[in-house]
């Protein structure tokens, strides 16, 4: 039985045989750990002086986007992450400034340690990443992890953080804003309900929905929820929902639209695996990535990976995918140039590739504790969701 918080975003098969050992993580911050990867070209360039400063940002209970806030506020300095980690697992990963400028000082408090490691002659960015190292433990299994062995039969779908976890609004607050809905946007950032979220936040939501309230909820509301606070001021300002959205981070804005990107990419995996589609090898015509993460055509090599559509503004139609693509595309009542927002047109989402298969390699356990390593872009708890079969993802951790 597949969960109904797959499907809600798009996650609708299991693909291994295991029956699961269940149990529950992040039961501790210490039970969940996380550690990126840089290139080993990216640390050689590095010199100890003069560029563009690169520190180790280590965090606990704290997502990376607080964390650099709250370094901006005490430093005054801009700080740029390579990638985004939430804040119930203990985090190592590399954030650089954006310009030539004086390095700060370490710091270090009980959220946050920052240490800077050396110099770069330009900003890092995600490429730089070539991956993340984790750690789990699973509290209370009903067998031990250990009889897994299937961990190149994982697909590579996007996990339940990319879509707000136990409110998942992300992809469909993407979506409203693909079709020019602002009005609908900001309802749902404000407003939508989850039956997976607290009783406390779902009364807040509902209260949200009246908007001759916004003035009371605008001082009532917790601090944590700042994406909901900037658009209540907005709305009282000038109820103006496209103007209201704009006011948004850049960051939180492209994140609405690549989540139902997401989506849609997690839908064509399922369809495609229902299907019977072969996704864990390539085949002639397919797109693969190459053991140095560069696209091409299929050429008979073992290094090179399975690529399935992004689908964007530049979506490239031409693969045994688009069968699948085109159909979720009408029922979701789309088409690709509406990825392209020419009334926002910094949020628009070109497209791209993503292996359709996790590429798992360390992969270590001992007893209840887990250890592997997953490239850049690919989530634990889709390995996690496979190994432990939860029957409520949310309620184990996840």
């Amino acid at each position: 039985m597949i969960p109904k918080i797959d499907t809600d975003i798009g996650i609708l098969s299991y693909t291994t045989k295991y029956d699961g050992c269940g149990g529950k993580i992040r039961q501790g911050l210490d039970d969940f750990a996380v550690y990126e990867v840089l290139a080993e070209k990216t640390l050689l360039t590095m010199s100890g002086h003069d560029g563009f400063a690169v520190y180790k940002l280590k965090k606990s209970g704290i997502d990376t986007n607080h964390a650099l806030d709250l370094i901006f506020k005490r430093t005054g300095v801009r700080l740029k992450s390579l990638g985004l980690k939430d804040a119930s697992a203990v985090t190592v990963q590399y954030v650089c400034s954006m310009a030539k400028s004086k390095s700060l000082s370490d710091l270090c408090d009980e959220q946050v340690s920052l240490q800077k490691i050396g110099f770069a002659k330009k900003p890092l960015s995600a490429k730089d990443m070539i991956g993340n190292n984790f750690v789990i433990t699973i509290s209370d299994p009903a067998k031990e992890p250990s009889d897994f062995t299937e961990m190149d039969r994982i697909l590579n779908f996007y996990g339940y953080q990319r879509f707000g976890s136990k409110r998942p609004v992300t992809h469909l607050v993407g979506k409203a804003l693909i079709q020019k809905r602002f009005d609908e946007a900001v309802r749902l950032v404000l407003s939508f309900t989850s039956e997976y979220d607290s009783q406390q936040n779902t009364k807040l939501r509902k209260e949200m929905a009246d908007q001759s309230k916004f003035e009371e909820m605008l001082h009532t509301i917790p601090k944590q929820m700042d994406m909901e606070r900037i658009l209540l001021k907005e709305m009282i300002e000038h109820s103006d929902p496209k103007k209201a959205i704009a006011r948004l981070p850049l960051s939180i804005r492209r994140l609405f639209v690549d989540a139902y990107s997401s989506y849609i990419f997690n839908l064509t995996l399922s369809k495609a695996f229902e299907y019977g589609e072969d996704l864990f090898a390539p085949q002639q015509g397919d797109v693969c990535y190459d053991k140095n993460a560069k696209l091409g055509k299929y050429e008979m090599d073992e290094s090179q990976h399975l690529a399935v559509p992004l689908v964007g503004h530049s979506y490239f139609k031409k693969t045994r995918f688009d069968f699948h693509i085109s159909k979720i595309l009408r029922d979701e009542g789309i088409s690709p140039s509406d990825f392209y927002i020419k009334e926002m047109q910094e949020i628009s989402h070109e497209g791209g590739f993503r292996t359709a298969r996790i590429l798992c390699t360390n992969f270590e356990t001992k007893k209840n504790t887990i250890s592997f390593r997953l490239q850049r872009g690919s989530f634990a708890t889709m390995l996690l969701r496979e190994i432990m079969k939860p029957a409520d993802p949310l309620g184990s951790g996840f």
